[in-house]
C-alpha cells in the first residue's frame, strides 16, 4: 500500500457503530491506515449528537478523511454532505440504509435489541450471539450502561444519507461491506457507492471479519485509495 501524497498525514476520524465503541473502530482501522499514512481520531462518542459533536471538534481548518462503521459512516457522510469543505476523503463501512431508517434489517435488530435489554436487561439480549461478535457487543454494550436501549432507539430512527445527497459529495470515497452481513446489507453499500461521485466498493465476509477485524478496515482503506488514484489518473 503506498501512501498518496493527497492523503498521507490526514487525520482520519472514524466513528462507531449502533451502541459499539473506539474500541472497534481502533482495532478495523488503525493497521490499514498508518500503512497509507494517516492519523486515526476514534472519537468514544456513542449517539448521533456526540458523533456530530466529534466531528465538529476535529476540525480546525485542515480537511479531514470522515467515516466510521454502520450508524457512524451515516453520521460522517451527513456531516460531509452538510461540510463539503471539510472533507478529503470518505471511509464508510457497512452502511445500513439510505436515508430515513424505516424498516431497515439494522433499524429493526436495534428496535427488538433495545427491548429487551429494556425488560431484561443486557444479557437477555446476547443470548445467541456467540463467537466474535458476542464478544465484541458484549464489550460494547455493557460500556455503554445504563443509555444502551436509548442508544439503540435512537441509532433506529435516524436518518442516512439519501443517493441524492451523496451525489453532491466530490471527494474520493471507501466504500466496505460484507458480502454475508443480512443487517448491513450489500445493495446498500453498492447504492452509496454508485451515488457518490468517487467512490470504490470493496467487499468481505463476516468469517474473515471474525478472524481478522482489519480486513474491513484493510477493504474500506483500499477503495479509498483506488478512489483517489482514479481521480488523479482521470
Amino acid at each position: 500500500m503506498r501512501p498518496m501524497v493527497d492523503l498521507v498525514g490526514r487525520t482520519a476520524v472514524l466513528l462507531p457503530g449502533t451502541a459499539s465503541d473506539e474500541v472497534f473502530v481502533r482495532t478495523v482501522f488503525e493497521e490499514p491506515l498508518t500503512q497509507l499514512g494517516l492519523r486515526l481520531t476514534a472519537p468514544a462518542s456513542a449517539s448521533v449528537e456526540e458523533h456530530l459533536a466529534a466531528l465538529d471538534a476535529a476540525w480546525t481548518g485542515t480537511p479531514l478523511v470522515v467515516g466510521g462503521v454502520s450508524l457512524g459512516a451515516h453520521v460522517a457522510a451527513g456531516w460531509a454532505v452538510r461540510h463539503p469543505e471539510r472533507c478529503a476523503g470518505l471511509l464508510l463501512a457497512l452502511p445500513a440504509w439510505s436515508g430515513p431508517a424505516g424498516e431497515a434489517p439494522a433499524a429493526l435488530a436495534a428496535r427488538a435489541s433495545a427491548g429487551v435489554v429494556e425488560r431484561d436487561g443486557v444479557d437477555s439480549a446476547l443470548v445467541g450471539v456467540d463467537g466474535w461478535l458476542g464478544a465484541e457487543l458484549s464489550r460494547a454494550w455493557r460500556g455503554h450502561g445504563p443509555r444502551l436501549a436509548g442508544i439503540l432507539r435512537a441509532a433506529a430512527e435516524s436518518g442516512a444519507p439519501t443517493p441524492a445527497e451523496l451525489g453532491g459529495v466530490a471527494v474520493p470515497a471507501g466504500v466496505a461491506a460484507c458480502t454475508d452481513d443480512p443487517i448491513h446489507p450489500l445493495e446498500v453499500a453498492r447504492s452509496w457507492a454508485s451515488a457518490l461521485p468517487r467512490a470504490v466498493l470493496r467487499t468481505t465476509t463476516l468469517g474473515a471479519l471474525g478472524a481478522d477485524r482489519a480486513c474491513l478496515g484493510r477493504a474500506a482503506v483500499l477503495a479509498l485509495l483506488a478512489a483517489a488514484t482514479a481521480t488523479r489518473a482521470g
